[in-house]
Formats: structure tokens, C-alpha cells, sequence
């Protein structure tokens, strides 16, 4: 038997032993069996991806991440995807690439300003910090909980560079307002995209309006690779930039294993080292080790055929929540969908309203008795956070920061997950309806 034989042999038992687990599965038992906010969802492509991949015992990224870059590109309808090991890090890659002495006159400096919001994941606000740039915080809107674009213009000062966002829980932003300012001014965009996969706005997907986006492949998000993440951009000078803080701040791209791609290998001048030095070792940023392993490219790979039936799923579990909760407005503040966009939601947004007869840790507190999980908006207001509160971070705040406050203490989600039944949000909207009628 040939070594592809033997290959194929494991890879059909791994198919089979896959479906069997998956027959073993319970079935959901309202009140007993727990409905998580967000989860994965694998079937036996994945694991034989997974085994394919880890048969050629290349332990680092490899043939599988590279098709995954081509693919999701592909997908975006962008020019280059670069893989790293996590939303966060591609965050971090992002935002460092716009510190580039490459970059001239339009590198981001200490002290250079970002425009951002309070109600945020930390990790796109940490890399702001850990640049020693300063974040300018703005409010957000009730209903979009995105940013709120009549502050935008206000949080401009002369030393305002960028602007870096997320498109929250899978709703876009205006991105029409957010570009124009940005042309306007001369600032950089970061889409912070990990939340948002296959979202829209007049029919293109978010994350290719912005100079850079990035996104995430934690379990949670809608596809998966167990850990991983992607930063893209369509520029050819940001992505050699974003591949040299990817992988160890080198001069040099030449894929794992590849020697002398650019053919100057021992030819070049490079800073104050000696004529000839091999650019394999030449070093051009401060940079980080943040590439993935081929297993996990490979799972993605599987995940990202699924993609568009998940988006799909996503959007429906959506509209039979709206469509249950809606004659509860006069408890809730429902999500609404951006003008001009088609999310690809994350979740389900529910703010509190003051004249509902419970409160936040009430109904979460019913719902989690109940066996439902529920999520809080991230870090609420993060400038509450103890690493702001106990540290001495410069920052800026434009306005009251009134909505976020709001959300800080009144707002929760619920999932909308593609492993999500329509048995299971019926469910979750009775025991919401219940609660709402006492």
C-alpha cells in the first residue's frame, strides 16, 4: 500500500469515527440543555482537514495557510490576507504597521491620536496604548451601537492620524462617513472586522473600505479555527510592512522554508550592517512571532466553504428574534440594522429600557436559571475598566460618552450562531416574554 493509500485510509476512518460522535449527540431538552451565546460549528470536513494537514507533520504554517490566504481573499475581493494567530493579534499587527518608518511623513508617532469608542473589545483598543498613541474615545448609538458619527468630526485635533473602529456584533458602521472624514483629513482607517465576517454595506463587504481590517477565527466567531485571525489590505507597501511585524520585524519575505525569494539574498546594503548581508537576518521593525500552524489554516480552510450558509443561518436566527421580541419594545431597545448595510450578525443586541419592571442582572440572572447564556457589550465603558481606573493611561474622551454609560449598565446579547435552532430562540423568547409579564 503506496503512502497516499495509507493517507486516504486514515482519512476515511477519521470520517466515519466523525459522523459516528456526531449521531451520539443529545438533543436539545428545553430548560436542561444549555443554549450558549456563541459556538462553533464543525462537521467531518474539518477534522479530516485537520489530520490531512497534520500528516505532513509541517508543524508551522505551510500549503493549507496559503490557500486559506488566496481563498478568503478571494472571497473579500481584496488583494492580501495575511494569517497571524488571533483577532487580537492581527489588531496589534495592524496597528503597529502604521508605525513604519516606511510609511514616511504618514507613520503614526508617539502621541499621534486614534479615534475610537469606549464600547469596544480591549484588544482594539490595547494596541493604541502599546504604540504609545492616544486613543480619543467617542459615544455610540443605541439601536447600531456603533459609533456615533454627528461626534466623529469633533474628535479631530491636529494631531489625529487614525481612525480605528469594529463594526459592532456584525452591524457595519457608516462607512461612507467614516471615509469621507478619513479623505477629509488625511487619516488612516483600521476596520476592526473579527466580528463581522460577510457583513455588507451597499453590497461590499466591510473590511475592504479601510486602508487595513482585521478578523478573528476564535471559536466564537463565524468561522473558526480554533485560534487564528487575518489582517488584509489592498495595498502592496502596508502588506510587506504587516508580514515584517508578523514575522519577527524581518526585511526579508520569503515564505517558511524558502530561501532567496528576491534574489538578493547577499547582495543588498541594509542599515549599518556589512555590504552582503544575508537578509534573511536583516531586521526592519520591532516585530513579533504571530504566524499560525497549518492545522489550524486547514480547519479554516474546511469553515470558509461553509461561510456564506452560515452567514445565512446567522441572519435568520436574527430575524425570528426580532420578529418574537418586537412587541416587547416597550421594555427594549431592539438592534437596527445600519443604514445602507446587511450585517452578518454576531449577536443580539437588548438594551434595558429605565421603565421596565427589572433590571439587567435580573433578567440575565433568569435567563442563565433558565439555561440561556448571555453576554454583557464587551467592556461597557472600558475607561471603567480596572486597567484604566488603575493605571495611568493618557487618553481623551470627545462628549459625555451618555450611550455608552447606557450600555455599560443596561445592555446585553443574546446568539444568533449558526447551531442555533429555531426551537432553541423560541425558547429564549418565551422565557424573555415570561419575565417581561410579571
Amino acid at each position: 500500500m503506496s503512502l497516499n493509500d495509507e493517507r486516504e485510509k486514515v482519512l476515511l476512518e477519521a470520517r466515519t469515527y466523525y459522523k459516528n460522535i456526531k449521531n451520539k449527540i443529545k438533543p436539545f431538552i428545553p430548560g436542561e440543555t444549555y443554549i450558549a451565546p456563541s459556538g462553533k460549528v464543525l462537521d467531518e470536513d474539518d477534522l479530516v482537514n485537520l489530520i490531512d494537514a497534520s500528516l505532513d507533520m509541517w508543524l508551522t504554517s505551510g500549503r493549507y495557510a496559503n490557500e486559506f490566504e488566496k481563498e478568503f481573499a478571494r472571497f473579500l475581493g481584496i488583494r492580501y490576507c495575511s494569517l497571524v494567530n488571533s483577532g487580537s493579534s492581527a489588531n496589534l499587527i495592524a496597528l503597529s504597521s502604521l508605525t513604519s518608518y516606511k510609511l514616511g511623513d504618514r507613520r503614526l508617532k508617539p502621541g499621534d491620536e486614534v479615534i475610537t469608542v469606549a464600547v469596544s473589545f480591549p484588544t482594539t483598543i490595547a494596541p493604541i496604548i502599546q504604540n504609545n498613541l492616544v486613543p480619543v474615545f467617542i459615544d455610540v448609538e443605541l439601536g447600531t451601537y456603533n459609533c456615533d458619527i454627528n461626534q466623529l468630526e469633533n474628535a479631530v485635533s491636529d494631531k489625529t492620524r487614525a481612525i480605528f473602529i469594529a463594526h459592532t456584533l456584525g452591524n457595519p458602521f457608516n462607512l461612507d462617513k467614516v471615509m469621507e472624514l478619513a479623505n477629509k483629513y488625511n487619516l488612516w482607517v483600521i476596520e476592526d472586522n473579527c466580528d463581522a465576517l460577510g457583513a455588507r454595506y451597499h453590497g461590499k463587504y466591510t473590511g475592504t473600505y479601510g486602508h487595513i481590517a482585521t478578523f478573528s477565527f476564535y471559536p466564537a466567531h463565524h468561522i473558526t479555527m480554533g485560534e487564528g485571525g487575518a489582517v488584509i489590505t489592498n495595498d502592496p507597501e502596508l502588506h510587506k510592512i504587516i508580514l515584517s511585524f508578523r514575522d519577527w520585524g524581518r526585511d526579508c519575505w520569503c515564505s517558511p522554508g524558502k530561501d532567496n525569494t528576491c534574489g538578493k539574498r547577499f547582495s543588498q546594503q541594509h542599515g549599518g550592517l556589512p555590504f552582503g548581508y544575508d537578509h534573511k537576518y536583516v531586521y526592519s521593525h520591532l516585530g513579533y512571532n504571530l504566524k499560525l500552524t497549518d492545522m489550524q489554516a486547514a480547519v479554516g480552510l474546511s469553515q470558509l466553504k461553509k461561510l456564506p450558509e452560515f452567514i445565512k443561518k446567522r441572519q435568520e436566527n436574527f430575524r425570528i428574534l426580532y420578529n418574537e421580541l418586537k412587541n416587547l419594545e416597550e421594555y427594549f431597545i431592539l438592534p437596527k440594522a445600519t443604514e445602507n448595510s446587511e450585517p452578518s450578525w454576531f449577536g443580539f443586541p437588548i438594551t434595558i429600557r429605565e421603565k421596565a419592571p427589572f433590571n439587567r442582572n435580573q433578567l440575565i440572572n433568569y435567563l442563565e436559571d433558565n439555561k440561556i447564556g448571555t453576554r454583557l457589550l464587551f467592556a461597557g465603558n472600558i475607561i471603567k475598566q480596572p486597567v484604566f481606573t488603575n493605571n495611568d493611561i493618557n487618553y481623551k474622551v470627545v462628549g459625555p460618552l451618555t450611550n455608552t454609560n447606557i450600555i455599560m449598565e443596561r445592555t446585553f446579547w443574546i446568539g444568533v450562531w449558526p447551531g442555533m435552532t429555531e426551537e432553541m430562540i423560541k425558547y429564549i423568547t418565551t422565557k424573555i416574554k415570561d419575565i417581561s409579564s410579571l
